[in-house]
């Protein structure tokens, strides 16, 4: 996927294959989020089903390089085909309601994100609810992200990136280092950020639109699994970007058709309002994290061209700062 072809526009309205992408997805994900029950049984029910939607929707390229890391804190470095290791990498955090995905089912989306960029990416492997509740996974993102910075990279070198509930966890790692006046990433990017974990937002948004994949009753009560029993108001959960002029610049990518699409324009609102700094791009008619389904949503490889020019436009901001100083 590597190119120097400048990434396409967003589009301005969704596609035939758009609308039709949407369709299958209530379909298939959208009744079976409603008949699964959210039990021990239903949960493996969900893994398997999702791990199985991502590896024939999203699929591995030929060519990746995989390496398993198993301590001290599990996951696994991902490398499209001819990236190597370099001074530079993304750090990966997955999502699914801290519930139901992996490493291994993101490996798909991982592999094409670093063939795209040409950095290799790590992605942490967390521990799952209702196994490894709050604020288990909020620990392990923690951890890996200190762990990449014993191993040669500083903060500066890293792009932090992740879908869904990773967006969560993404930012509260994020907002937890800017009180402690800690270091930062280079950049973030967020693909369908879950922001407001009450859903709240994600139900108004759905009174517009339905959500072709759950809706904002079913996810809230997934989550639940994670969050259960913990004060909706605690501060790892209900996020305050009060001090967004410590955080890193923020690319934030959401479908139009999904209910996390109203998270992802109250996150880009909330970091502007406080000083930072964020670029939106929602896409016309797609589902929640169309990126990791090339094979439905062919738009996917677009968008993460887009990311590879977000990133150069940072480096090339950085390379003039640093000559006007010079």
């Amino acid at each position: 996927m590597r190119t120097t072809t400048p990434a396409p526009p967003v589009p301005s309205a969704s596609t035939p294959r758009s609308d039709v992408a949407a369709l299958l997805t209530r379909y298939g994900l959208g009744v079976a989020s409603v008949l699964i029950p959210m039990n021990p049984v239903g949960v493996r029910v969900a893994r398997g089903l999702v791990a199985t939607i991502m590896g024939t929707l999203g699929g591995t390229p030929r060519g990746t390089d995989v390496t398993p890391v198993t301590a001290p804190v599990p996951g696994e470095w991902v490398l499209g085909p001819g990236v190597t290791r370099g001074r530079r990498a993304i750090y990966y955090v997955h999502g699914s309601a801290y519930v139901i995905c992996s490493a291994r089912t993101h490996r798909g989306l991982a592999a094409r994100l670093s063939a795209a960029t040409g950095l290799p990416v790590f992605v942490v492997d967390y521990r799952l609810a209702p196994e490894h509740p709050f604020p288990c996974a909020a620990a392990d993102v923690a951890a890996g992200f200190e762990w990449l910075l014993t191993q040669g990279y500083t903060a500066d070198d890293l792009v932090i990136a992740g879908d869904s509930a990773g967006g969560h966890l993404i930012s509260d790692l994020l907002l937890h280092r800017a009180a402690g006046d800690r270091s930062q990433p280079a950049a973030a990017v967020l693909f369908s950020p879950l922001i407001d974990l009450t859903f709240a937002l994600a139900a108004e948004q759905e009174r517009e639109r339905r959500d072709p994949a759950i809706s904002a009753a079913a996810a809230r009560r997934l989550v639940g699994l994670y969050t259960d029993g913990v004060d909706p108001a605690h501060p790892r959960l209900r996020l305050d970007f009060g001090r967004a002029d410590r955080l890193p610049p923020f690319l934030i990518q959401a479908g139009g058709a999904e209910m996390l699409s109203a998270d992802a324009r109250h996150l880009a609102a909330e970091l502007r309002t406080h000083g930072g700094t964020s670029t939106l791009e929602v896409w016309p008619g797609l589902m929640h994290v169309f990126q990791a389904l090339p094979r439905l949503a062919p738009e996917a490889d677009a968008a993460l061209l887009r990311v590879r020019d977000f990133l150069a436009g940072l480096d090339r901001a950085a390379a003039h700062t640093d000559s006007e100083a010079s």
